[in-house]
């Protein structure tokens, strides 16, 4: 049993370390955030379990983004399966869509204009400053041996970044983590 769960999360690493160097081509769409986090709702519930009650608010009226659908789908799931590790499997999600309007280089390197940004919020444990310097190093990871990869953050890192957007993260040891989307 456990040279074959060795086996399975050797494979698994290896297809996620395939995708994270080949950093594959997107199929960008026009995408309402309002509908994809609609859509996801079930899914998110069912991974994360039913000891988190999840919250979807929607404020990006009439707005689109412009992603590779899956990919962005696979980038909300990751942040929620991550949220949920934080809070142990209990406590609150919130994943929010929103319009703002940044000045240039008000948010990294986003230049100024229109953007939809797509928020995962938990009150799990929050991450400290030193963590938080480091969350996009590809195989970095607080998580125990054999229960992460690392790649995780650094995935979603280079998806905004194909997508010409940005990602932030807020968090507080004790006070939960925000991780901020901005497309």
């Amino acid at each position: 049993d456990n040279a074959m769960d060795g086996a399975h999360r050797a494979s698994a690493l290896t297809r996620r370390l395939l995708a994270f160097a080949r950093s594959e081509p997107l199929l960008p769409s026009m995408v309402d955030p309002n509908t994809l986090l609609s859509g996801m709702a079930d899914l998110i519930d069912r991974t994360i379990g039913d000891q988190i009650k999840v919250k979807l608010r929607h404020e990006a009226q009439g707005w689109h983004i412009f992603v590779d659908q899956h990919q962005m789908e696979n980038a909300i799931l990751n942040l929620c399966v991550n949220a949920r590790d934080a809070m142990d499997g209990r406590g609150e999600l919130v994943i929010s869509s929103d319009q703002v309007v940044l000045t240039a280089g008000e948010i990294g390197e986003c230049p100024a204009g229109d953007y939809v940004v797509v928020t995962v919020t938990d009150d799990g444990c929050g991450m400290s400053g030193d963590v938080l310097t480091r969350v996009f190093e590809p195989f970095f990871t607080t998580k125990p041996v054999g229960k992460g990869t690392g790649l995780g953050l650094s995935q979603i890192f280079g998806f905004v970044r194909q997508c010409e957007g940005e990602i932030r993260i807020e968090s507080e040891p004790g006070n939960g983590t925000s991780v901020h989307i901005y497309l």
